[in-house]
């Protein structure tokens, strides 16, 4: 449904006036590929710059790349973006909203503008009682989580077979974003194809099929939630018979990193082999392996690094992923 192909957005870089350097170009993406399957839900991860929206914005047209395409049901989104943003509903990281109006007006406009079908407002209105916004407050009196609660009703409402949603629930509360969790699980048993890009792991951890990692500009990986965890490093927690055989684990060189009693903490990463060889020199009496959450795995790819490189410029010089 989503097709990326060596995306690549060069910027130029200012001249060194006192040097009189000249110019060079700095990548805000570079070569990044990936696809996303139909009724799919795709995680887009990354820090603050790393070029979240700058892929947002190719996919929705807003910008040209400099070698590559962005294809979505097989419409190149520079060429057919017109096409494109018909099949796509987009909620972007910071909205901008008409102050003057009501929510509901807000969104009877923007009904207007994609059709004004039946089912739009059907779903509007279950979405606003679901969210519980009241449509009939100003919107210069909204809060930005209620404002945020507008933007998620206007995507969601158009009924759409490509969800595109950039940081959906920054300033919701955590019932609220509980709530938009279990609509995007229902948008996907409808079968609609889904690319958030979040910051929130527990929301990816619950929604999404597979994530795509971005740093600086370079997607680092793109795996399933469960693959993502398994290929990180993982802690088991064992429990053996006496202190003797904690000596006995230690001397065996597995990389323990916790020691209460006769309770151990050992870390292991890749194969498991020299951990099952170790354990069957000890009695043991309990064996639990502590689960890899999402952040973990992300943070992996930015471990010892510096957050910014010579020649990756972040996202097109915004403050916002």
């Amino acid at each position: 449904m989503i097709n990326v192909v060596g995306i690549t957005k060069l910027y130029p870089q200012e001249r060194n006036r006192k040097k009189g350097e000249p110019t060079k170009d700095i990548y805000g993406l570079k070569e990044v590929t990936f696809r996303v399957n139909e009724g799919e839900v795709f995680g887009f991860l990354g820090p603050n710059g790393a070029g979240k929206t700058t892929m947002i914005r190719h996919l929705m047209g807003f910008i040209r790349p400099d070698a590559g395409f962005a294809q979505i049901k097989g419409l190149d989104c520079w060429q057919n973006s017109r096409a494109v943003k018909s099949l796509v509903s987009y909620l972007p990281g910071e909205m901008n909203f008409l102050e003057q109006m009501s929510g509901l007006e807000f969104l009877k406009l923007m009904s207007g503008m994609h059709g004004d079908r039946p089912i739009y407002q059907k779903r509007r209105d279950v979405l606003s009682a679901r969210l519980e916004l009241n449509l009939k407050q100003p919107i210069r009196k909204m809060s930005k989580g209620m404002k945020q609660k507008l933007g998620i009703i206007y995507a969601l409402m158009l009924d759409s077979e490509v969800l595109i949603l950039d940081e959906p629930t920054s300033g919701l509360d955590p019932l609220m974003q509980k709530v938009f969790v279990d609509l995007v699980l229902e948008e996907k048993l409808q079968g609609k194809t889904i690319f958030i890009s979040s910051h929130m792991f527990p929301e990816v951890e619950r929604t999404c099929d597979r994530v795509g990692i971005i740093r600086n500009g370079q997607l680092a990986t793109v795996e399933g939630i469960q693959a993502l965890r398994q290929a990180q490093q993982r802690t088991f927690e064992i429990t053996v018979e006496n202190e003797e055989q904690v000596q006995l684990l230690r001397e065996y060189g597995l990389a323990i990193v916790a020691v209460k009693g006769t309770c151990l903490a050992i870390e292991i990463k890749g194969d498991l082999n020299p951990l099952l060889s170790g354990l069957a020199l000890v009695n043991v009496k309990e064996f639990t392996q502590k689960t890899t959450e999402l952040e973990e795995a992300f943070m992996h790819f930015y471990e010892g690094r510096d957050v910014c490189e010579p020649g990756i410029i972040s996202d097109h010089v915004s403050t916002t992923g």
